[in-house]
């Protein structure tokens, strides 16, 4: 059966309520509720989940740990995804300073810059590499997915290279 790329895209929201709601320490919550907080009707919520199996008891609800991590096995996010950032910059040290990353699955494990200022320095635990070097360094400790904070001019290049070390 094929699943209809709106529901795919709903189903972060999902992810993200139950996360918010596990913070909270609720236990169980209802499609009523959840869909409430989301704009969602309750059918299309049961609907949406349904594609992916049963989840829930009629008349009591959800349990939020179990569907949490039920979507997040749907959606990848159940295991770390090892990342690269390339172009330390406002933007990119914007990026290495966010917190948001890790509950999610994603972890910075190598940064690259061009700038001599920067090439050495330490920020968040990571040090800066040349990205001169980036090919010989992704081949040594590969990831998963890259993000490019650099100017424009060069970002192509830039992707270029990270997809030709099997970056994503």
């Amino acid at each position: 059966m094929e699943i209809p790329p709106v529901v795919i895209d709903r189903l972060p929201l999902y992810a993200r309520a139950l996360a918010g709601l596990e913070a909270t320490g609720r236990e169980v919550v209802s499609s009523q509720e959840l869909g409430h907080q989301l704009n969602v009707t309750p059918a299309q919520i049961r609907k949406d989940l349904s594609y992916f199996g049963r989840f829930g008891k009629q008349g009591r609800g959800y349990n939020v740990r179990k569907l949490l991590e039920e979507l997040r096995g749907i959606l990848g996010l159940n295991r770390q995804w090892r990342m690269t950032l390339v172009g330390t910059g406002r933007l990119g040290r914007a990026i290495l300073g966010y917190e948001g990353f890790g509950p999610q699955g994603f972890r910075i494990v190598e940064t690259f810059d061009s700038d001599p200022e920067w090439v050495g320095k330490e920020i968040n635990g990571l040090t800066i590499k040349n990205t001169a070097d980036l090919e010989a360094v992704l081949r040594q400790s590969p990831v998963d997915v890259g993000i490019v904070a650099v100017p424009a001019e060069t970002a192509q290049s830039v992707i270029d290279r990270l997809v030709d070390c099997g970056v994503q």
